[in-house]
């Protein structure tokens, strides 16, 4: 199978729904479908990743999805140099704490990567 990719530009992912809507375009042009649960968690991902770019990343973000073989790709980038952090979730439902966590528990792998010129690109890499 070959190699898929996408840009969201900034315009596109000023709203975690844009993203999720994007998304599931992407997914929906697979030439190899993947199923329904996995296709969930890759919106969820998205959706927190994105979400917590804009509350804490400056307002925009720019989103790449990428499918490989096995895997899909989610990639944020934001203006904010500050990583993600674990954290004691707020059970009052206040301040979250969830996001991330959860991010790290349904992802392969997932790492931060300074940008060039500042901000920062959170990659989650999601089993197909």
């Amino acid at each position: 199978m070959d190699t898929m990719s996408v840009t969201v530009a900034p315009a596109q992912s000023t709203s975690a729904a844009g993203a999720r809507a994007s998304t599931r375009d992407f997914l929906a042009g697979l030439s190899h479908p993947i199923p329904a649960e996995a296709a969930d968690t890759v919106l969820l991902v998205v959706s927190e990743l994105v979400t917590n770019a804009l509350r804490h990343g400056g307002g925009t973000c720019t989103l790449d999805l990428t499918a490989h073989p096995d895997t899909i790709e989610v990639a944020v980038h934001d203006g904010s140099p500050q990583a993600p952090r674990m954290r004691t979730p707020d059970l009052s439902g206040r301040t979250g704490g969830f996001g991330w966590p959860m991010v790290n528990r349904l992802a392969r792998t997932t790492s931060v990567t300074p940008g060039p010129s500042g901000g920062k690109t959170v990659r989650a890499l999601l089993p197909r």
